[in-house]
């Protein structure tokens, strides 16, 4: 048994796909069932597990992203991943980079374009 997928809405499909790339998740399937107007889009970094973004064209209600307290992606380096997101998304940064001495490990908080929480992760 393993986690598949987790599904996330989104107000803006394009803008994910965008943001989501940039943090270097790469396009692994999509689909939209005929009658409906849910678009799902899924990306995954290789490791088993995938991200499927749902967009729906006739959503009225806004986006809540606090069913997620956030997602943890591993990175090489922390410092350089948080200038480089933030450079090319301008995303929100909720925490700057900081050492956890406790568990040896060196992370950050910034927002995707939805408000959805993405901890990066360096263990050191």
């Amino acid at each position: 048994m393993g986690i598949l997928h987790t599904a996330m809405a989104v107000s803006d499909l394009e803008a994910t796909k965008a943001f989501y790339e940039t943090l270097g998740f790469e396009h692994t399937n999509d689909f939209k069932r005929p009658g409906d107007d849910v678009r799902n889009y899924f990306v995954g970094t290789g490791s088993g597990g995938e991200l499927q973004f749902r967009y729906d064209e006739n959503r009225e209600e806004p986006i809540d992203p606090s069913g997620i307290d956030h997602l943890a992606i591993g990175v090489e380096n922390v410092d350089e991943e948080v200038d480089r997101i933030v450079d090319e998304t301008d995303c929100p940064v909720v925490t700057e980079p900081t050492t956890i001495d406790a568990v040896d490990t060196r992370v950050a908080f910034i927002e995707d374009p939805d408000g959805y929480v993405i901890e990066l992760v360096e263990q050191e």
